[in-house]
């Protein structure tokens, strides 16, 4: 089952999965490719401890980490919107990550994908269950460093962009 262009749809499991509290916890997570995706559940508990860990993390300077923490957030939500907002925050990561290879192509395209990945639909609601980002914000910046990468023919000297929070 698809949802076309509204993102991941889920399939109900015939039994309870194990650690989730949901009533029905989908079996797994369909694409609008038609394509199955990761899907791992876990608690809510352990999943906002994965996005602490992760925001810290990127908070630090320490991309390659937060990628690796925030993935279990991500592939452990059936929501789609908040796993399109944490696969922008792990491609984000990831961008820099390329910086410190000094990949230049590798920094664009992991923006590139961060991007759509942040403009999908129900992200901006998403925002409250990872630290009340400011998504708006962050494409902005993103937007600024694909600029910066578009006119740059040298190693490009871009930091990565600050994860703002709306309390800011």
């Amino acid at each position: 089952m698809t949802t076309g262009d509204a993102g991941p749809a889920t399939e109900a499991a015939t039994g309870a999965v194990a650690g989730v509290s949901t009533d029905a916890a989908p079996a797994r997570i369909v694409g609008p490719d038609g394509r199955a995706k990761a899907y791992r559940p876990l608690p809510v508990t352990a999943r906002r401890e994965a996005i602490e860990a992760g925001l810290g993390a990127y908070d630090r300077g320490e991309y390659f980490l937060a990628h690796e923490e925030l993935a279990p957030a991500w592939m452990g939500t059936a929501d789609p919107g908040e796993r399109a907002l944490l696969q922008g925050l792990i491609k984000v990561a990831a961008a820099y990550v390329h910086k410190a290879r000094g990949n230049p192509r590798g920094i664009e395209r992991n923006l590139v994908g961060a991007r759509e990945r942040l403009s999908l639909p129900g992200v901006a609601e998403a925002t409250a269950a990872v630290d009340d980002l400011d998504v708006e914000r962050l494409l902005a910046d993103v937007d600024r460093r694909l600029a910066e990468l578009a006119v740059r023919d040298d190693r490009p000297l871009l930091e990565a962009p600050v994860l703002h929070r709306r309390r800011d």
